[in-house]
């Protein structure tokens, strides 16, 4: 008994420190945002006077979704998860399987270079590629142009490829090195086994590799999601940067951010914040249902 409390006594010691910092990285910031959005500020008179706070309720809310602007950034953040998921998690996952594949040479030197883009700060990788992107600088543009090849990165047909390029420069390398980890813990009699047998690479990989590793392509396929919706900092760079067609409100947390600090509107911010949160944890909890399911009947 004195040795179950003993232990119990530690658990409680060790898992302290982690709650607490839990609790006031999270709990407190959503708490204080679910707070601020139920309140707006109004100015008393005939608008010379001050400011006052008061209790609005849903009507934030009711503000945010009734925006067209704040719908659209929805229909953009689609567009991005559906062309940008796929690629990411496809595309780590083949250079993971690559690596990992006897044909592969100098892997670690692949790795270094896949993985150094997600060394570089995400302002600085976006800075970088909208210089890049802009006519008359970029020799990409000009090597593209002397070519025969047109293509306005920042048109609107042009935008969300050039953001879904920036981030994959970003996040491939990251997420394939979790790929690769998680393939070189794979029992190796199991896959001279494969081989024994008649497997060939194609099979040996798809077939065996990748269920082996399902719960490493679960969770990245999750933090994907929850990235996707988090979209900010490189169409915010594109959208300062140059005179493209990403506007100030284009994706949700930019309609937020735009609320807050160009127009003052905090609690409009907080509501957009909220819903965006909202949708974050039900796609989240979709993805792990789903993942779950699949898992069972595998």
């Amino acid at each position: 008994m004195k040795a179950r409390t003993r232990t119990h006594a530690a658990a409680s010691v060790l898992l302290t420190p982690f709650f607490v910092l839990f609790t006031l990285v999270m709990v407190v910031p959503v708490g204080y945002a679910v707070w601020l959005s139920l309140f707006t500020e109004k100015q008393s008179g005939l608008g010379f006077g001050g400011t006052r706070t008061v209790f609005s309720g849903l009507a934030n809310y009711t503000a945010a979704l009734g925006d067209p602007a704040f719908r659209e950034g929805f229909v953009v953040l689609l567009g991005y998860c559906v062309l940008y998921i796929p690629l990411m998690i496809g595309g780590a996952l083949a250079l993971a399987l690559l690596l990992d594949s006897t044909l592969a040479r100098a892997r670690r030197f692949f790795q270094l270079a896949l993985f150094l883009p997600h060394a570089v700060p995400g302002i600085i990788a976006a800075l970088i590629w909208v210089y890049l992107y802009t006519p008359q600088l970029s020799p990409v543009v000009d090597a593209m142009e002397a070519g025969g090849v047109g293509f306005d990165f920042f048109a609107p047909e042009g935008a969300l490829p050039s953001v879904i390029n920036i981030a994959l420069w970003e996040w491939l390398g990251y997420n394939m090195v979790i790929f690769y980890a998680a393939l070189q813990a794979v029992d190796r009699s199991v896959l001279e086994a494969a081989t024994v047998d008649g497997a060939g690479a194609w099979r040996t990989a798809f077939s065996i590799k990748v269920p082996l590793i399902r719960a490493s392509v679960v969770m990245v396929a999750l933090f994907t999601v929850i990235g996707s919706l988090q979209l900010f900092t490189e169409p915010l760079i594109i959208n300062k940067g140059t005179g493209s067609s990403v506007t100030s409100t284009w994706t949700p947390n930019m309609y937020a951010y735009t609320a807050a600090f160009d127009r003052g509107d905090y609690g409009l911010a907080a509501a957009a914040s909220v819903l965006l949160a909202l949708t974050a944890a039900l796609l989240s909890f979709a993805v792990t249902r789903f993942t779950g399911r699949k898992g069972k009947k595998a």
